[in-house]
């Protein structure tokens, strides 16, 4: 059987789709800054002293967007070139705020188009450092006139009231991207036609879990695999049919589904095998997981050819970074605590 690591060879070319989609929203984001801006100018938003230094930074915000454009038109996409036009973006509404009525300025609301590009395309973590940019870009363009001023009650309560909706904009499209995306994700993982689970297959499970595997390891967050068999698959196929183990294999599925999170991915892996995914859940929390799945299945009597059946099942969990460093490590490691727990699982 193939490790899953080389049936992750599709996620490059799936990967770099998804990355060429966002940066062309990124450069419509990027033009309709440019144009907010103009408008603004020509409708007479600068003050006279100040058109010079506006209509540079407007004709070098062009040149960046096309230079850049341009030079790694090639290159393949990734997230760091999309962090870079983002931080262009930040510097260019910090330039116009300076010459337009600095935190006075109606453009100081062009900084949400920031937080949403970098909560739609690089995620949780890089947003937030984006809002902290802000933050020192709005601390500098603040005009003090002591050292008192920054730290008095006034003064917080404005910065308060000035991001707030910047801190909102960022939570909410952030959440709303990260469920767009697992949507999405788990819309397009393929199934086996022939499978009666109609669960995820492992070519499927390993295009996701390859991306849920690499967020939690760029954040050093935790995630966790179980690896779940039915007890007695074997028996019933051979005591009542093969349309009898389809019925338990579907009635398994639709047990563990009901026990696992919406955001927790099951596949089959093939004959009376399943393993399930779980994001953003350490060792503990996969124990609980497997605790609860193993007793519901034993609490669920079956009726099958006529008769009540009831089945177990065992199962084998493991957690990065605790039990390896790659998919495939943790997939052996379930697997080892799967064969080692016996009957009823772990």
């Amino acid at each position: 059987m193939r490790t899953l690591d080389q049936k992750m060879n599709t996620r490059t070319s799936f990967e770099q789709e998804e990355l060429r989609g966002i940066t062309r929203s990124v450069g419509e984001i990027e033009w309709l800054l440019l144009i907010v801006v103009l408008l603004y100018h020509v409708f007479g938003g600068t003050t006279p002293d100040a058109k010079s230094e506006v209509i540079l930074a407007m004709v070098l915000y062009v040149i960046f967007i096309m230079g850049f454009r341009y030079a790694t038109f090639f290159m393949p996409e990734s997230r760091w070139k999309l962090a870079a036009q983002t931080w262009i973006m930040t510097g260019f509404i910090t330039w116009m705020l300076l010459f337009t009525g600095r935190l006075e300025s109606p453009l100081l609301n062009c900084y949400l188009l920031v937080i949403i590009t970098s909560a739609l395309a690089l995620g949780k973590l890089t947003t937030l450092l984006e809002l902290a940019l802000i933050v020192a870009c709005v601390a500098f363009l603040g005009d003090y006139s002591s050292a008192a001023e920054i730290i008095s009650l006034k003064y917080i309560a404005g910065m308060f009231a000035v991001f707030a909706p910047f801190v909102l904009v960022a939570y909410i499209t952030t959440m709303f991207a990260s469920d767009i995306r697992y949507g999405l994700n788990k819309e397009t993982l393929p199934k086996d036609a022939e499978d009666p689970t109609s669960a995820v297959n492992m070519r499927g499970f390993a295009i996701i879990a390859d991306r849920m595997f690499g967020q939690a390891v760029r954040h050093k967050g935790d995630i966790s695999l179980l690896v779940i068999e039915c007890d007695k698959l074997k028996e019933i196929n051979d005591e009542l049919g093969s349309k009898a183990g389809d019925a338990l294999l579907l009635a398994l599925t639709k047990c563990i589904k009901e026990q696992l999170r919406r955001t927790d991915v099951l596949a089959r892996q093939g004959g009376d095998e399943f393993v399930a995914l779980l994001p953003e859940t350490p060792a503990a929390g996969a124990l609980a997981a497997a605790r609860k799945v193993r007793l519901a299945i034993a609490a669920t009597p079956l009726m099958l050819g006529g008769q009540v059946v009831r089945t177990t099942v065992s199962i084998g969990a493991a957690s990065y970074p605790q039990n390896g460093s790659t998919l495939d490590l943790l997939l052996d490691h379930a697997n080892g605590n799967l064969h080692g727990a016996g009957s009823g699982g772990q």
